[in-house]
């Protein structure tokens, strides 16, 4: 039996959960005051939005683990973008600017340190693939010798999939009762 004490303190507890979680999901005001700061030392505002953006939100219409394989790319970009704005600073710019990028590099090496390991490691083996050396004869046997086994991987992934979609599919028509399904 539920009683309005239990009642109260489950609300409680489902309100202090779902505040923490949007406290967790946006940007910091610090951050967020930082990077307009940035912006008005480096790009005049009607320049900002002339052409096409750097990073398409159309990507992040994926799956949710595609998505945090980009986002985890994007955050890996804005890093070398900021190190390199910072390498480029002039020893006269304000001391200002360099605080200012100093932190927003660190939030952004703290965000893909600790939400992001797994893609960060993803990414780094699929940079591998770049630099396969497709012209070497050596490489192309080796590759050839590997292909059943990533074969049998990729094609039991895919099957995997269609199984789940098959159960998902069938999943609603599991709760009918006999004279439902007559």
């Amino acid at each position: 039996m539920v009683t309005a004490a239990m009642a109260r303190t489950t609300l409680c507890v489902c309100v202090c959960l779902l505040a923490s979680q949007v406290a967790t999901s946006h940007v910091p005001e610090k951050i967020n005051r930082t990077i307009h700061n940035l912006l008005q030392h480096y790009i005049p505002a009607r320049e900002r939005f002339k052409g096409q953006p750097v990073f398409s939100r159309d990507l992040l219409g994926t799956k949710l683990e595609a998505k945090e394989v980009l986002l985890s790319a994007a955050l890996q970009t804005y890093e070398e973008l900021i190190q390199r704005m910072l390498k480029e600073l002039p020893g006269d710019e304000s001391a200002d600017v360099r605080a200012d990028l100093s932190y927003v590099l660190e939030r952004v090496q703290h965000l893909r340190r600790f939400r992001f390991q797994e893609q960060d490691k993803l990414l780094e083996g699929l940079h591998t693939f770049q630099h396969i050396q497709v012209d070497n004869e050596l490489i192309r046997s080796k590759a050839l010798w590997e292909l059943p086994w990533l074969y049998e991987e990729a094609s039991s992934l895919a099957n995997k999939r269609r199984q789940r979609r098959r159960r998902k599919a069938k999943w609603p028509r599991t709760f009918q009762t006999e004279s439902e399904a007559h």
